[in-house]
């Protein structure tokens, strides 16, 4: 066989794709399988129709599972839809059991069920119950497929039992302890457990201060526990201790990134349409509200203005400086937003206290209104032959921006106390708020001052 190793993946690839176009079929499932599943994934999405079912002639469903695990949705719903349902539910079989129930979730019920029905009873099952839970909860994103042990076990029983049950577990660095009632009672690192004497009994080696979520909890409250804690898995139980799965890392990575994606569409006005996959028509039905919103809101801006009409008529250089003054306070209001919003999500704010971040903002700004109104009053006299002119901009500024980082960082906390997700606090609407507000202290400054220009 040709080394291959130091081939770069474009180049391995390109080997692959030769030996399948050639039908060299057995050579090709020998290189093949020397790659990562990820890469097997990658490799997979490059062929097309044709090359894929000489594919799946001559991989295993196991090994297509793996590949299967590394695609996205979208590319998992095609892959199914190309399969032999025989070979697609012995396929789902060797999935890990929250991976196969997310997966048959996004399906249409008929063609789950037919999936469901073909696949290995004891599989089903498992996959039947994570289905059964809410979504986005414990109970919906964890696995079965974990060691549990009983206290009465010595060190050498524990490791013959891994022997035998570890090729099917999906982490074994956490092992289980369960008493007769299947109740959880403590755990067991795989280092202790190696370091340990063979005649040690568990009991003597597991901590009984197990860390645990409900099967209810929400998945963002696991991802926290399990960065706090630095755990690769964390057990999930029912209401009367019952050990009924575990979450592992891989899954709460996937977790952060989906919450993390979901705070940005709140917080851009755009959830459900920050995939780019969607639809142009479904993105605007998703994204038109918040903006039809937002357009009334600039009406009020509008209705402002008019108020201000005679000082503008007096005075038209005045509207020269609303786009900075709109734009500064939208943008400073926007960033304390992102501040508060990101610590109420990762419970920083908490341990800092409320009073205490609203008065580092409100200093922030104000700090930032000095320095952006100093600069104006330096810039407009030598442009525009102005100082009052620069006066009346720069306390203008420095008032806007003092009040907007206020209001960035009040309204996501007044959210956050009515249990509602604080990146509901848009940035968009934000700023619609501060432009309006800002137009506000501006030309309540310049009518005061009118008669000094």
């Amino acid at each position: 066989m040709v080394k291959l190793n130091k081939d770069t993946r474009e180049e391995y690839c390109n080997h692959l794709l030769q030996l399948l176009t050639k039908e060299e079929l057995d050579q090709f499932r020998e290189d093949f399988l020397q790659l990562h599943p990820t890469d097997q994934a990658d490799f997979y999405i490059m062929l097309e129709s044709e090359d894929r079912q000489k594919l799946y002639a001559i991989i295993t469903a196991e090994t297509m599972a793996d590949i299967f695990q590394a695609l996205e949705l979208s590319e998992q719903k095609e892959l199914i839809i190309e399969l032999d349902e025989r070979y697609a539910a012995e396929m789902i079989n060797h999935l890990y059991a929250d991976d196969a129930a997310t997966f048959l979730a996004e399906l249409d019920q008929v063609e789950a069920q037919a999936i469901l029905t073909a696949m290995n009873t004891d599989d089903a099952d498992d996959v039947k119950e994570l289905m059964a839970y809410p979504p986005k909860t414990a109970g919906s994103i964890m696995t079965k497929e974990f060691i549990s042990l009983s206290s009465t076990n010595t060190a050498q029983e524990v490791i013959e039992q891994l022997r035998m049950e570890a090729p099917n577990a999906e982490t074994i660095y956490y092992l289980y302890v369960v008493d007769e009632h299947e109740q959880l009672v403590g755990v067991v690192s795989l280092r202790d457990l190696i370091t340990a004497q063979s005649n040690e009994l568990v009991e003597n080696l597991m901590s009984t201060r197990v860390v645990s979520v409900g099967s209810s909890a929400n998945q963002e409250d696991v991802a926290k526990l399990i960065k706090k804690y630095d755990f690769l898995a964390a057990p999930v139980v029912s209401p009367n201790g019952v050990l009924l799965g575990i979450v592992t890392v891989d899954d709460v990575i996937d977790v952060i990134e989906d919450e993390a994606t979901e705070d940005l569409g709140e917080f851009t006005a755009s959830r459900g349409a920050t995939d780019v996959n969607v639809s142009a028509f479904t993105a605007a039905k998703k994204r038109a509200p918040w903006i039809v919103l937002l357009m009334f809101f600039g009406l009020i801006t509008a209705g402002v203005i008019d108020q201000f009409e005679e000082t503008l008529s007096q005075i038209v250089l005045l509207a020269a400086f609303i786009p900075l003054l709109m734009g500064s306070a939208g943008n400073a209001g926007t960033q304390s937003l992102a501040v508060v919003v990101r610590g109420l999500a990762l419970g920083t704010l908490e341990k800092k206290g409320l009073a205490r971040t609203l008065l580092r903002e409100f200093s922030t700004g104000m700090m930032i209104g000095i320095i952006c109104a100093l600069a104006l009053l330096i810039i407009i006299p030598i442009f525009y032959g102005s100082f009052m002119l620069a006066v009346i901009v720069g306390i203008s500024i420095f008032c806007s921006l003092s009040v907007a980082t206020v209001i960035g960082a009040t309204v996501p906390l007044i959210i956050n106390k009515l249990k509602i997700d604080p990146a509901f606090a848009s940035g968009p609407f934000i700023t619609t708020v501060n432009d309006i507000l800002g137009l506000l202290i501006y030309f309540t400054i310049a009518t005061s001052l009118l008669e000094f220009l």
